[in-house]
């Protein structure tokens, strides 16, 4: 049983939160290991393993990137282990500039200010792509799915992106 069957839902990239959050709760109750304490050890380890299937199926179901690569290894596109990178040369020099300026960003007058318009030029940039994800991914077919996985690589990069600017902040602000 795939994640989204696991949650009973359609295999999309467009997934209700919400119900998503709820169903985990509802899955969580059931299979939660302590429900099983008094059970034979058979019954303990299935619930075990149960349990430890909801948690990986929330875990990718709530996060887009990974819900975009699950979705493609369903349709026989693994990104998990490939060792593939970014082709796109534009983005590539976009990459470069990005870290470059957060390198340079103590540099700066104001570096918490500037650190938050890299911070919003980013989170612009995800938005951007994971609008254009959906539309791959809606499309269904060996193309879509192949610029589909591109995006992706690329938004690893975002989102790790992302979390180094918040350390960045963390960093800074405890000055």
């Amino acid at each position: 049983m795939n994640h989204f069957e696991l949650f009973n839902l359609k295999a999309s990239f467009e997934v209700d939160l919400a119900e998503v959050s709820q169903t985990y709760q509802t899955l969580q109750r059931l299979t939660h290991p302590d429900k099983f304490a008094n059970s034979s050890e058979q019954d303990k380890l299935l619930a075990i393993q149960k349990n430890s299937q909801v948690n990986d199926a929330y875990s990718m179901l709530k996060t887009p990137v990974l819900r975009a690569e699950y979705l493609l290894q369903l349709r026989g596109v693994d990104l998990q282990h490939e060792q593939q990178t970014i082709k796109d040369t534009a983005f590539l020099m976009q990459q470069m500039e990005w870290r470059e300026q957060l390198a340079e960003i103590e540099e700066q007058a104001e570096p918490l200010d500037e650190l938050e318009l890299l911070d919003d030029e980013i989170r612009k940039e995800i938005s951007s792509e994971l609008s254009q994800l959906k539309i791959l991914l809606n499309n269904q077919n060996e193309q879509a799915d192949q610029q589909a996985a591109d995006l992706i690589r690329k938004l690893k990069f975002l989102y790790k992106m992302s979390d180094e600017i918040a350390l960045k902040e963390e960093a800074l602000s405890d000055f």
